[in-house]
């Protein structure tokens, strides 16, 4: 019998050595870079599904196409106000919930 070679990562230890710790300067910025990233990555997504041009886009909401391109690459993080005008030229809907919370009670509990 052949041995199988073992394909499996400790994820953790890899973004430990690639990124840093969890709360180092590096690993935030990592962080930082990745939450761009993903912000952008359904901004363009949002904009091809209304079958919007960045141009279109960017006329909407009072910028230019670099800076709407800069967004969709992660390059750059949108303001919150500037944000909020792309999800709504782009016809979406932004909620902020704040998570229900309740107690369970035993049912001998009087």
């Amino acid at each position: 019998m052949q041995k199988r070679e073992s394909n499996i990562v400790d994820i953790d230890a890899m973004m430990n050595e690639r990124f840093g710790a969890v709360g180092s300067e590096s690993r935030n910025e990592f962080r930082k870079e990745a939450y761009n990233y993903c912000v952008g990555q359904l901004i363009l997504e949002a904009r091809k599904q209304e079958s919007m041009t960045q141009t279109e886009l960017a006329e909407k909401i009072g910028a230019n196409k670099s800076y709407i391109s800069r967004i969709e690459k992660g390059q750059v993080e949108p303001g919150a106000s500037t944000f909020l005008r792309i999800i709504d030229a782009l016809g979406l809907r932004f909620e902020i919930v704040k998570p229900m919370t309740f107690a369970l009670r035993s049912p001998n509990a009087n």
